[in-house]
């Protein structure tokens, strides 16, 4: 793939501006697992750099979209929205409360999610979907979908690439957060997936591979979307509870529910 010069070109007060984003959302996944329920901390620390980046670029455009396949880290979505201000109230205020629309689970009653997701894999199929019908439609719509790298352990993620590959699905994205760890462990002692870029390039994808928590690496993935002739797996490699120094690297991180003085230590810690 030949890139334009151009795309390479990063504008540091955007890469700033993500910065500060992120820094806003981190803190309040924080508060979100200090609620009655807590959360999926560890994930949703892990792809919320990524899902930042992907909300900026997309949210505004009405025939893209944009679904968390991973619906456990639906603290990270709800996050997001929050700090682009898509949602006008701090999720951590009714996050898992009976009467509240903001599930454990991405809920599609909520503005900025066009899916329900929970049982993994069935995201991707979603987003396949979505770019295919883009697709029939004349439109320029992009379908991406944001996985976990434990995730791609379901036979359906990869039937859905096997379709993508057969109906030469170009305008769709995988971004693969590969924080290397998930519920019962580290993946690569549970269900190890190994050569996953040659993987993704056997069913006919563009591969990036990519820091998950560089804005600049970030940035410039994204602006390669829509400009290939194939569809686009970007392997994001990230850090399992990123930017809470207590729980980074924990697979034991994948869920917390926190004591107020653990929230605020980690509030605090967040750079």
């Amino acid at each position: 793939m030949i890139i334009n010069q151009k795309l390479l070109t990063i504008d540091r007060l955007e890469v700033r501006s993500l910065e500060e984003l992120s820094k806003k959302a981190r803190e309040t996944i924080v508060e979100i697992a200090a609620t009655d329920t807590g959360c999926h901390i560890g994930g949703s620390l892990s792809v919320i750099d990524m899902l930042i980046a992907l909300f900026v670029k997309f949210h505004s455009d009405d025939q893209s979209q944009i679904i968390l396949s991973k619906g456990h880290a639906a603290a990270a979505l709800y996050s997001v929205l929050y700090v682009k201000g898509i949602l006008k109230d701090n999720p951590a205020e009714s996050y898992g409360k009976s009467d509240s629309l903001l599930t454990g689970h991405p809920n599609h009653k909520i503005i900025g999610i066009p899916y329900s997701t929970g049982s993994l894999g069935h995201g991707i199929p979603y987003a396949a979907g979505w770019a295919l019908a883009q697709k029939l439609k004349g439109s320029n719509g992009i379908g991406v979908a944001v996985c976990g790298d434990g995730e791609l352990q379901e036979g359906l993620c990869w039937e859905t690439f096997q379709v993508v590959q057969a109906k030469q699905i170009h305008n769709f994205v995988c971004v693969v957060d590969i924080n290397g760890a998930q519920n019962d462990g580290y993946v690569h002692t549970i269900s190890s997936l190994e050569n996953l870029r040659e993987r993704f390039e056997s069913f006919g994808f563009e591969t990036l591979e990519i820091n998950g928590h560089d804005f600049e690496e970030i940035i410039r993935s994204l602006n390669i979307i829509g400009r290939s002739s194939k569809p686009l797996a970007i392997l994001a490699h990230t850090v399992k509870g990123k930017g809470v120094p207590d729980i980074e690297g924990n697979p034991n991180s994948h869920y917390a529910k926190i004591p107020q003085r653990l929230k605020n230590k980690w509030k605090r810690s967040i750079l």
